[in-house]
């Protein structure tokens, strides 16, 4: 008996959706797919989640000093003469940052190789490049989700049945986080 179920694809194919699927359910909170799918793609997001309850609280805050540039009111850059060229004129900023502690950045990169990036494409801009931006979906899972399951002992995500499909009688069922 397999461990996984084959889903009628190749290797590269079935990884390709499970790990679409995963990141989708976890961007929007829940899909539309078949039980089979479903079931896959539960066990796959169930181990992130856990990954990232596990993780939470797992870092230190950390005071930096940057280099920004200086703006003026209208938010263009502010520029100087020197020697006859325009250069931007920058300013030391001292922040305070997150440093994830060695096991956080495992686990973010271990949910990295399995979700793909989402950018964000506001409505009124649909088609073009112009205001989208990348979601840090992982910033996301520790700083939303986590927290939210952190008393919880797995089971973040249900599976409810909606009926067949129509074209091919496949059943078809809402995966959703709990």
């Amino acid at each position: 008996m397999a461990g996984y179920r084959k889903l009628g694809r190749t290797a590269s194919q079935r990884k390709a959706l499970l790990r679409n699927q995963v990141t989708n359910l976890l961007y929007k909170g829940k899909i539309v797919t078949t039980e089979a799918k479903a079931k896959e793609v539960q066990k796959i997001a169930e181990g992130i989640i856990a990954l990232a309850v596990k993780e939470k609280d797992n870092f230190e805050m950390v005071k930096v000093t940057a280099k920004v540039a200086k703006k003026d009111k209208d938010g263009k850059r502010v520029k100087e003469v020197v020697d006859g060229k325009k250069v931007t004129v920058y300013e030391e900023v001292e922040k305070e940052i997150k440093k994830d502690l060695p096991s956080r950045l495992h686990a973010r990169r271990q949910m990295l190789k399995v979700l793909y990036s989402v950018t964000e494409v506001p409505t009124e801009n649909a088609g073009k490049k112009r205001n989208t931006k990348e979601v840090d979906l992982v910033a996301k899972l520790f700083d939303e989700v986590a927290p939210k399951y952190a008393t919880r002992n797995g089971g973040y995500t249900r599976i409810i049945k909606i009926g067949q499909r129509k074209g091919d009688g496949a059943m078809e069922v809402v995966l959703e986080l709990v």
